[in-house]
């Protein structure tokens, strides 16, 4: 049995209970837009009973051009998040970069996540552990399913045992992501809950040259395919307009296709779950 991962009374993660949806743009480009894309994903959840955690990162620090929109920075980010928690009553969560950060941070994120490309970085690791917070830690593109536990024991020695688990594919060829649905299972192995990024598994990482591309129109198969697996949360970068998107357009889901995807996978999660 996984254990329980307990962000407040109302969302907690693992355990007996149904899927967890972590969702918001990929980086904040507005407070405006992130009130309407958190309010949209709000209702439909409140409306399915899923539990809901806003994401959006203040800083894409691993964009593929010196040009590439990053977000507005720790300080205006952190402001941004500060605003949907308190006027959508939600908690909140972003990708943490440096040691300095985390501990700014964690004022005010309810979960800290590592950025895949930093999940091996020792000293990251242990310091978003060391700040006590739930931590959500994106496996890395490059790291196998059982390479996960060695992230896992850095976290745990700092004392923290809030620890999420996440699967956002692992690079095959150049260009291209695959998701080896063994490595949802295998990294529940370790007895924390296991997150599915439906997202950014379909991301075609520097596909278009100088940015990502994306093949959204996969995210459906993905999702049900990793809630079938029996996963504890749901990853999704969600937009009200991709196409206009600064990060990651190409692989977001827009806000009025979201309902059916989450719809299906709740029913799925409850076969699982129940069966």
């Amino acid at each position: 049995m996984v254990k329980e991962v307990v962000l407040n009374e109302d969302i907690k993660f693992g355990g007996e209970n149904g899927f967890v949806l972590l969702a918001g743009p990929c980086a904040i480009e507005s407070e405006e837009r992130c009130l309407r894309v958190g309010e949209a994903v709000k209702e439909i959840t409140d409306r399915l009973d899923i539990p809901y955690v806003f994401k959006s990162s203040y800083d894409k620090a691993n964009r593929s051009s010196i040009e590439s929109y990053r977000g507005p920075g720790l300080e205006d980010g952190l402001k941004t998040l500060e605003k949907v928690k308190q006027e959508l009553d939600l908690p909140v969560l972003s990708d943490v970069h440096t040691i300095e950060e985390a501990k700014k941070a964690a004022d005010v994120l309810d979960i800290m996540q590592i950025p895949a490309f930093l999940s091996r970085q020792t000293d990251l690791v242990t310091a978003v552990g060391a700040t006590g917070a739930v931590v959500n830690v994106k496996k890395g593109q490059f790291l196998a399913p059982w390479d996960i536990d060695n992230v896992v024991e850095k976290i745990e020695s700092t004392g923290n045992g809030k620890i999420l688990l996440t699967e956002r594919g692992v690079s095959f060829g150049y260009n291209n992501l695959v998701v080896d649905m063994r490595s949802l299972p295998r990294m529940r192995q370790t007895g924390y809950p296991v997150v599915f990024d439906a997202t950014h598994s379909v991301q075609l990482p520097g596909g278009s040259g100088d940015k990502s591309a994306g093949e959204r129109e996969y995210v459906p198969y993905l999702t049900r395919a990793a809630i079938g697996a029996g996963i504890d949360a749901l990853f999704m970068e969600v937009h009200d307009q991709p196409k206009e998107a600064l990060c990651d357009g190409p692989n977001m889901v827009r806000i009025d296709e979201l309902e059916n995807i989450l719809r299906q996978a709740k029913a799925i999660d409850k076969i699982v779950k129940e069966g």
